[in-house]
């Protein structure tokens, strides 16, 4: 469709509200907070979730902006800004996620060949196949381009050889974007992007428990691992370049996120009222609580707006910039601030981990500010996107290769 503009943008919201009322399930707009919890749970859709998710995929609006011949909605920025509007004005939340979305697609989009689209954009586009990521290495955290899993040229196809770690949802994943070293004279020349099934031997996925008790991330074992070269992602040696895009595709979304997400929580001054209590004016009772909270909503309220910002100077289709990597690290200050806050409210029932004496709401604060923790690394860490924004952002020099 054409980018739509005053009356004719209007015309495409009538169209979305239409088919929305149409065919999103009724029982799923009840709570949006539980309709997103569902939608990013590992487990296969069942009843109207199911029905939700198949209805999207076949109108290709899950990835609105996706070409139509690929299995995505072919909508421009305009019109994809007009659907968010009207599902949100519903509940209806999109129920085709993941990193295949968010991170390999785009990727995909811009490096892979017309053959490797057409084999792997439609069953992204329908989440129908689920990716991970296979970048970082138990030697090879911050310093990726360390990397050392080797993908040996045998003739048609590589033999890999290696392991991965932090690997989120690995144990759930149908496929794999990887780094491989294919080059040792070189240290990021001599890397390259491949994808393989992560159902085939010698895959092994071991997942690992985190301190909130829970385990998103794994490590991945490959054992000879073989390969076929038109698996091979951009260029020969040339993968650093193609990792590089998909991080900040990886970073815009994390960047995002506040954006959207955290506005189903209850405001920080709601729940330190209950908690704290009220002084004779109304206000939280401590006044340096008080003024804690109001900082951390005005830089929450200030990202929100950066990322919005963001989205408008990206209608050019150039996707994201560097720029990344500041809402990454902004998005993870706001959210760990307002954690730690949480459980300074909650005093002694902000220390819960299971039992009776504690609600749903103080055990999930607990396990929320836990696992928040790893926000400051994963993605890559502050201290990796402070060095991208001083070099490729505020122009600095890179005193590691001043000597």
């Amino acid at each position: 469709m054409a980018d739509f503009g005053g009356a004719d943008t209007e015309a495409f919201r009538a169209e979305a509200r239409d088919w929305l009322a149409a065919n999103f399930p009724a029982s799923l707009g009840a709570d949006k907070a539980a309709l997103e919890a569902l939608v990013m749970s590992p487990a296969k859709p069942e009843g109207d979730h199911a029905v939700w998710k198949e209805r999207m995929a076949a109108k290709g609006w899950g990835v609105p902006t996706w070409p139509k011949s690929l299995g995505g909605g072919g909508l421009s920025p305009a019109e994809t800004r007009v659907l968010a509007q009207e599902m949100a004005a519903i509940g209806a939340v999109n129920p085709i996620v993941g990193m295949g979305v968010n991170m390999f697609g785009p990727t995909l989009l811009e490096y892979g060949t017309e053959e490797q689209k057409q084999k792997y954009i439609p069953d992204i586009a329908t989440g129908k196949v689920r990716w991970c990521q296979g970048f970082s290495e138990p030697g090879a955290g911050s310093d990726l381009a360390s990397l050392q899993t080797k993908a040996e040229d045998k003739g048609d196809h590589f033999l890999v050889n290696g392991s991965k770690i932090w690997t989120s949802g690995g144990q759930y994943a149908d496929m794999i974007f990887c780094l491989v070293r294919t080059d040792n004279t070189k240290k990021h020349e001599g890397i390259s992007f491949v994808v393989f099934s992560m159902h085939q031997p010698n895959v092994e996925v071991r997942p690992i428990k985190l301190i909130a008790g829970n385990s998103p991330f794994c490590e991945t074992f490959l054992t000879d691992v073989k390969v076929p070269k038109e698996n091979l992602i951009g260029p020969l040696n040339g993968g650093w370049s193609v990792a590089k895009r998909l991080l900040q595709h990886e970073r815009s979304g994390m960047g995002g996120r506040m954006g959207s997400s955290k506005s189903k929580e209850p405001a920080l001054g709601v729940i330190a009222k209950k908690y704290v209590g009220e002084d004779a004016a109304g206000r939280l009772a401590d006044s340096d609580l008080r003024t804690r909270v109001v900082l951390n909503e005005i830089d929450q309220r200030a990202l929100q707006l950066t990322v919005a910002r963001a989205a408008q100077e990206s209608k050019g289709n150039s996707g994201p910039s560097a720029a990344t990597s500041i809402m990454k690290n902004a998005n993870m200050k706001v959210a760990q601030d307002r954690a730690e806050l949480t459980l300074e409210f909650m005093g002694a029932q902000g220390l819960g981990w299971e039992g009776g004496d504690f609600t749903p709401e103080e055990l999930a604060a607990v396990r929320g500010w836990l696992s928040g923790k790893a926000g400051s690394i994963y993605g890559g860490s502050n201290e990796v996107q402070n060095n991208i924004i001083s070099k490729r952002i505020l122009g600095l020099p890179d005193l590691t290769q001043s000597h």
